[in-house]
């Protein structure tokens, strides 16, 4: 990024005006979720300070080398990929998922989770990582000793349950029944 503003600080700067709070930014997102380019690096840039200097090529320079794909530039507009916990709702196309995703959660949240299933709380949608370590990095979030669950991805679809994907490791679903969701085991 720009001198001084880590490539790890836009990232979440752009999550935060893109997912959460576009109103703080001075932005409209559309129904979308996209925004022009040069309307976000003004807002980012009145932060000042160091902030002051970043440009679209730090912009692109940080998409470019993003270990996880969490926004979308197209032409002279961009919106995040998933995560809103604003109204904007991002389009991906209904797909059909692969025979297992995982959820990394914590132990209360599990509690609830096996008798209601996976709902999307604070979220427009439920979060599902198509390998394990995603999903533990993600349970670490909610607390010290996740819980990894299983989802029967395929099983779901089958019986109803619309999956979109967002890129190659992330799902998204509205929600998913209890009877498709289970702790993973040393054995199981």
């Amino acid at each position: 990024a720009g001198p001084g503003v880590r490539d790890e600080e836009l990232s979440k700067a752009l999550s935060h005006a893109l997912r959460h709070d576009p109103e703080r930014y001075g932005l409209a997102l559309d129904r979308e979720g996209w925004v022009e380019v040069e309307r976000l690096l003004d807002a980012l840039r009145a932060r000042g300070g160091r902030w002051a200097t970043v440009d679209r090529a730090a912009l692109e320079a940080m998409l470019a080398t993003a270990t996880k794909q969490r926004h979308q530039l197209d032409g002279d507009r961009i919106r995040a990929f998933y995560g809103h916990s604003i109204d904007a709702m991002v389009e991906h196309a209904p797909a059909s998922p692969p025979e297992r995703l995982f959820h990394g959660t914590s132990p209360s949240a599990w509690a609830s989770i096996a008798t209601e299933g996976l709902r999307p709380m604070t979220r427009q949608m439920v979060h599902l990582s198509a390998d394990r370590d995603t999903a533990m990095l993600v349970g670490r979030r909610k607390g010290r000793d996740p819980v990894l669950l299983c989802v029967e991805a395929l099983r779901a679809h089958e019986a109803g349950v619309v999956f979109h994907e967002t890129n190659d490791a992330i799902w998204l679903a509205a929600a998913v029944p209890a009877e498709f969701v289970h702790e993973v085991t040393d054995d199981a």
